[in-house]
C-alpha cells in the first residue's frame, strides 16, 4: 500500500507543487466526483467535498451507497453498513486502500 500511496501523492505533486496529505486527495477526489470547478468553496463546501470522497472510495466496500444529487447537484450518499475501524489510525489505512483502489478502477495516472 504505501509504495502506491506515494505514487498518488508523488503524481499529485507533480501537478499542483505541493505534496498532499489524505485530507487534500480526498478533497480532489471529492471536486472530480462533483464535476464542477469553481474558483472558490466555502469551508462547509470543502467538508462536504470530503465526504463525497470519503462515500464514492468507502462504496466500493458496500460502506455507502448513492442516492442522488440534491438540488445544487451535490451527490447525497446513505451508509448502508457500519464502517468497522477502531481509532484514527485504522479509518485512514482503511480510507488510503480506498483511495487507491478509487485511482486504479478510475485509470488516474
Amino acid at each position: 500500500m504505501n509504495d502506491k500511496w506515494r505514487l498518488i501523492q508523488e503524481n499529485i505533486k507533480i501537478k499542483f507543487n505541493k505534496k498532499p496529505d489524505l485530507n487534500a486527495v480526498l478533497f480532489l477526489i471529492g471536486i472530480r466526483e462533483l464535476g464542477t470547478l469553481q474558483n472558490k468553496f466555502s469551508k462547509e463546501e470543502k467538508t462536504e467535498l470530503i465526504h463525497i470522497a470519503v462515500c464514492k472510495v468507502l462504496s466500493y466496500s458496500g460502506y455507502y451507497k448513492f442516492q442522488k444529487n440534491d438540488e445544487r447537484g451535490w451527490p447525497i450518499w446513505k451508509l448502508e453498513k457500519k464502517i468497522p475501524v477502531n481509532g484514527n489510525k485504522e479509518q485512514e489505512i482503511l480510507i488510503k486502500n480506498h483511495v487507491i483502489e478509487y485511482f486504479e478502477r478510475e485509470n488516474i495516472f
